[in-house]
């Protein structure tokens, strides 16, 4: 009696697939030989579970050539999110969930061996969101790299070569009044946040996350989360507290007269520490206040500025009125001062005139 094959027709002859419903709801896959026993009668030889090493029992069974073990992209992308994605940082997560999704839609169904820089360029060129695209087929260069540590694929990256879309680094400079205007709606919290952000140079999620145990002989200890560089920012100046200095002495004071449990630096005044969330929260609230009052006032030109501010733009907005660039760039933890100069300083150089 022939078998059919409706159900298989990704398998190889006489190799059947078997699904079950476990008690706790999974699915349990198992692949079998449909065979015959010493007298003749028909039989199902069981090849395991797992597809590739399946295919190579059936080809000893069946008595032919192992046949070529082709994996689609999608089942290297689920085992890199299984295995990879779960031990990077949480935002990184986030991104590399997004950028997976994006992926999977275009070469899911691909084997791993059949993608080409060509097909990598079309890609990039058919996505509208030039920078998100960057960010995606960085990731795909990444799984490719870990396929070929896997024993998956021992073909070339085909991303290795492949041009990357022009990008623009935000050049956002948050003025004097700008920074006037918000600083003038914002509660008091988001004011110490702004002012240690600002004297540190760091960034908001360091900022957020700086404890008062981490005040350590007249220094800040600052370990950056993106990078894990560490850094000691000094309190004092000249035998007395700097403007940082001066800062942390206030914080302490407010911990200290609100009787906060909690060891950050950055709390509201009910004791409870600042979580990013509320801090966009605030900043948001501010920000809006401030260009309803520059409105008002009729400052049109002042009310498009305040509107473009980020917190975020705080960071660039220290290193660019720092005059020193290589002081600048230790303060943000950089270890090429190129990356400060092109990056995060957005204001001209101070030269002076031909005469």
């Amino acid at each position: 009696m022939r078998i059919k094959k409706s159900a298989n027709r990704d398998l190889p002859p006489r190799m059947l697939r078997r699904v079950r419903t476990m008690k706790s709801g999974k699915l349990w896959v198992g692949y079998y030989y449909d065979g015959k026993d010493e007298s003749g009668k028909r039989r199902e030889i069981p090849l395991g579970t797992d597809l590739d090493i399946a295919k190579v029992e059936w080809a000893k069974l069946d008595r032919k050539a192992v046949p070529l073990i082709v994996k689609l992209l999608g089942q290297v992308f689920d085992r890199y999110e299984r295995d990879v994605i779960p031990a990077k940082k949480s935002s990184t997560q986030r991104e590399n969930l997004l950028a997976l999704k994006q992926l999977r839609a275009a070469f899911g169904d691909a084997p791993i061996d059949a993608i080409t820089p060509q097909a990598i360029a079309q890609y990039r060129d058919a996505r509208t969101a030039k920078v998100r695209a960057n960010r995606e087929i960085s990731l795909l260069s990444h799984i490719y790299n870990m396929a070929r540590e896997w024993g998956i694929t021992n073909i070339e990256n085909p991303v290795s070569g492949v041009r990357k879309n022009k990008e623009r680094p935000r050049d956002f400079y948050a003025s004097p009044e700008i920074w006037d205007a918000v600083y003038k709606k914002a509660p008091l919290e988001l004011r110490d946040a702004m002012d240690l952000a600002y004297l540190t140079g760091q960034r908001p999620a360091d900022v957020l996350s700086m404890r008062a145990s981490d005040i350590i002989d007249d220094h800040l200890q600052v370990s950056q989360g993106k990078t894990s560089k560490k850094l000691r920012i000094r309190l004092l100046g000249d035998d007395a507290n700097n403007g940082l200095g001066l800062l942390i002495e206030r914080l302490l004071e407010q911990r200290k007269a609100r009787a906060v449990r909690n060891p950050y630096l950055i709390i509201t005044e009910d004791g409870r520490n600042v979580t990013r969330a509320m801090l966009r929260l605030r900043f948001d609230d501010a920000r809006k206040a401030a260009a309803a009052q520059a409105i008002k006032e009729q400052d049109s030109i002042l009310a498009a500025g305040i509107k473009q501010f980020q917190f975020r733009d705080i960071r660039p907005k220290a290193a660019s009125e720092i005059l020193d660039l290589g002081h600048a760039s230790r303060l943000l933890g950089h270890t090429d001062k190129r990356i400060t100069e092109t990056v995060y300083r957005r204001v001209g150089e101070i030269v002076e005139p031909t005469r």
